[in-house]
């Protein structure tokens, strides 16, 4: 699992940065707003955990940027702003949680362990339907026995779209989230990959809203 560490302290970055090296994940560290505004579309990451007076952009413009994007990755913040406005401003932006300072590291470890949980991220095997599973480390779908190795682009969609059950993704959404740093694909790409996505695990998944984009029904 890849984290962007936004932190503008350096000693507090540093701790943070190690604590969760040594709970196994991969951790991108910067210090200043704009840094982030810049490394987010070079490279792909499962979390980001952001403070809001960093230098240059605060958390909550980085954020609402990204939200404006149709970027989704799950946010945390790690503030010292406490107020019940700050908090509001806070999830206004697109946070998935919000943790104050000063905070137990194990708590953050709690906070981030809960993102996980509720949007499935580093899961082996995800649920697709009965007898319907999806590997999401090696990309295999097992279909009733029988295993499939997708594509690389349409594992990521349909991870996408399985971390989103239920929910209406749209075209740009898709774009913006799994080609973030690529070339955008055409609409037509996108619904090749969904056809090919269909022919392995049935139609009746993948819902297409028209003139919206694509939503996964959980059965």
């Amino acid at each position: 699992m890849k984290i962007l560490l936004l932190e503008d302290d350096l000693i507090l970055n540093e701790i943070i940065e190690e604590f969760l090296q040594d709970l196994g994940y991969e951790v991108t560290a910067v210090y200043d707003g704009m840094k982030a505004s810049e490394i987010i579309y070079d490279e792909q990451f499962d979390l980001l955990i952001l403070d809001v007076n960093v230098p240059n952009m605060t958390g909550f413009e980085f954020l609402k940027s990204l939200r404006d994007s149709n970027i989704t990755t799950p946010a945390i913040f790690i503030t010292s702003l406490d107020s019940v406005d700050d908090i509001e401003e806070g999830f206004k932006s697109g946070a998935d949680d919000y943790l104050k300072k000063p905070f137990e590291l194990k708590e953050l470890e709690l906070r981030i362990n809960n993102i996980k949980r509720l949007l499935h991220l580093e899961e082996d095997e995800l649920e697709i339907g009965e007898n319907i599973t999806f590997n999401t480390k090696l990309n295999y779908i097992n279909n009733d026995t029988i295993e499939t190795k997708l594509p690389l682009k349409e594992a990521q969609i349909l991870k996408y779209l399985l971390n989103n059950t239920n929910r209406c993704v749209s075209q740009d959404e898709l774009s913006s989230n799994i080609w973030s740093y690529e070339a955008a694909p055409t609409s037509s790409t996108i619904r090749t990959y969904i056809k090919n996505i269909r022919k392995i695990i049935g139609e009746e998944y993948i819902e297409t809203i028209k003139g919206v984009g694509y939503r996964f029904n959980k059965k």
